[in-house]
């Protein structure tokens, strides 16, 4: 995991530097988010602070495979994949 993150840099353990286009946390079967706490982008009870699943916080982040994020289906294999074309695509307009 790395360290730090300043703009489009992120930085590895053993302080190297790398330039990177997207960073995609897969958390699991439950979100494991208490890495964003410090980030300002979870609400109280520890979930995303977000809308159709695009961070109200931070603009490029996204989520994806929460409960009731655009759909009932949203936290199955059958709607996930709606929701991430979706968020990709607000993501790029960006």
């Amino acid at each position: 995991m790395f360290t730090a993150i300043d703009g489009d840099t992120v930085t590895w353990p053993d302080g190297t530097r790398e330039r990177v286009d997207t960073i995609l946390l897969a958390t699991g079967f439950r979100p494991g988010l208490s890495y964003l706490d410090k980030l300002g982008a979870l609400g109280p009870a520890g979930m995303p602070k977000q809308h159709r699943g695009l961070s109200t916080t931070h603009p490029g982040l996204g989520f994806v495979g929460l409960e009731w994020q655009r759909s009932f289906s949203s936290a199955t294999i059958r709607g996930v994949g709606r929701d991430a074309a979706y968020l990709a695509r607000r993501l790029l307009r960006r």
